[in-house]
Order: C-alpha cells, then sequence, then structure tokens
C-alpha cells in the first residue's frame, strides 16, 4: 500500500503540470471504489483551476478554485498518472479529468482508493480527516510526542506508530525500518521504552521517511508518480521484505513475524 513517501512523490510529480491549470470534462467509466464515487459531486468541479497540490497523511488534495478540493486516496493499488488525453482507457481505469491536451487518470484493480470532491473549508472536520494525527515531517513530531500520545497505553510500537490517531503515514514498510534503525524489537510494548530510545525512533521515523522521499518512494508492484515511474527506495531498504537475508548492521539472519495480520520484519541481534 502507497505510504506517506509514495503519496509525496505523486504530489510533487504533479505540481509542475498541473498548479495554474483548469480541469476540462470529468469522465466516470465505472464508481465502484471503497466508497462509490459521486458523480455529480466530480463533475461540479469542470472548468475549475487548480490553485495547489497538498498532501494530508496519505491524501493528496487538489485545492480549486470555489474553495473545492479533489480528494485522493490510492489505496493498494491506485494509480494517479498523467497521459495524452487521446491515450486508450486502461483495463481498470476508473475516472479521469482533462487537463488540456492530457488528462488526469484514476486506475485502481482492486478499488480500495477514494476519490472524494469536498468543501476545502471542510476538510478538518469531514471524517476522512478529523481523526487523524501529527504529521511526522513537521518541528512538532519528535520522541517527546511519541513518548507523551504513548503514555497509559499498553501494546506494541509497531502497531503504536502505525496508527493514524497517532501520527499518519507511516504505514508497514517504514514502521519496519524507522524500527530497525532506532534499534527497538517491533514486538516491545510502549510502556517499556524509556526518553532516549523514543528520541531516536522519532528520528528514525523522520529519516526513513525523508530517505525514501528523495529516492522516489518504495515500489513493489504498483506504485508510480504522476508520470508512471517507479520509485527508487528498494534496493535501500535494511530489514523490509529481506527475511533470511544478513541484517547489514550485524550480519545476523533478518526475521519475519506476523503482527495485526502484517509482515514485520526485524533483526533478532540489533532490536531489542
Amino acid at each position: 500500500m502507497p505510504e506517506l513517501p509514495e503519496v509525496e512523490t505523486l504530489r510533487r510529480s504533479l505540481i509542475e503540470p498541473l498548479v495554474g491549470r483548469s480541469l476540462g470534462d470529468v469522465t466516470i467509466h465505472r464508481g465502484d471504489l471503497r466508497e462509490p464515487v459521486d458523480s455529480t459531486g466530480l463533475q461540479s468541479l469542470a472548468e475549475r483551476r487548480i490553485l495547489a497540490l497538498r498532501r494530508r497523511a496519505k491524501y493528496l488534495l487538489i485545492d480549486l478554485s470555489g474553495e473545492q478540493t479533489l480528494a485522493i486516496h490510492l489505496g493498494m493499488s491506485g494509480q494517479l498518472t498523467l497521459v495524452d488525453r487521446n491515450t486508450p482507457k486502461a483495463k481498470h481505469e476508473h475516472l479521469s479529468v482533462a487537463v488540456g491536451e492530457q488528462r488526469l487518470r484514476f486506475v485502481d484493480p482492486r478499488r480500495f482508493g477514494l476519490v472524494l470532491a469536498l468543501r476545502s473549508n471542510d476538510l478538518s472536520t469531514d471524517p476522512h480527516f478529523a481523526h487523524l494525527g501529527l504529521e511526522p515531517l513537521t518541528a512538532e513530531f519528535d520522541g517527546d510526542y511519541l513518548r507523551a500520545r504513548a503514555r497509559g497505553r499498553r501494546g506494541p510500537v509497531k502497531s503504536f506508530i502505525m496508527d493514524a490517531g497517532i501520527v499518519v503515514g507511516v504505514g508497514n514498510i517504514y514502521a519496519s525500518e524507522a524500527l530497525y534503525h532506532a534499534g527497538i524489537h517491533p514486538s516491545r510494548g510502549v510502556h517499556r521504552i524509556a526518553t532516549t530510545r523514543w528520541n531516536r525512533l522519532g528520528r528514525a521515523i523522520q529519516r526513513v521517511l525523508s530517505e525514501a522521499i528523495d529516492r522516489g518512494g518504495t515500489t513493489f508492484s504498483d506504485f508510480v508518480d504522476g508520470y508512471g515511474r517507479s520509485g527508487g527506495n528498494q534496493p535501500d531498504l535494511a530489514v523490509y521484505g529481506r527475511s533470511g537475508e544478513p541484517c547489514p548492521g550485524c550480519s545476523e539472519t533478518i526475521r519475519r513475524r506476523v503482527q495485526g495480520g502484517r509482515s514485520t520484519f526485524y533483526c533478532p541481534k540489533c532490536q531489542r
């Protein structure tokens, strides 16, 4: 599933070709996404000018004139790409929006994505956004914030940092990577982590997310940026997807376990 670095990579790739342009006709081929597509709401966005592209958690936000926002979540397999206007419809294409001589198309084979037409001023109270926690790539986010939010809680630290109500955008890949770089075992209870280790974890989360953005995100199967380019972060992952391989720090064999129905990768020697 695309995480924060992938959505940020997508946002950056689309800023130059989209901002300042106007949306044209909206074509809906099928509306059966995680939530049914609101065809009337999307059609009302035609002819509006694109003012800015933002990101909130794993949502791409396209701010439009008239205080409207087109919010897009890629789900597990979604792709948002800018193609020539005459490009044939893709197999799993759900909708597209004309932008000059191009069109912005949304393809999603597994249909867990979202495409929403929302009022810009209502985003903070909208049910999709109201529950979201702090953005990790901000000055307010650090180990002290994590420690404060963990006070009185129990449960494994990996589940804690993947809770979007605590901190947004840290999905399965980057949670495993950050815990490795912080030297914290993914199953360690949050009530058993000292202040110094929280500080290391806060820095590690910011590090792995920032480095992944710099490399264009991580692509294992579906993710591409707005021009259809795959990410380049995969070779630099330290533990994720590397079960049975030697740890880059100590040569111990990297292990895999299932937590909360998701694969977790870690070094049993480096992480305690």
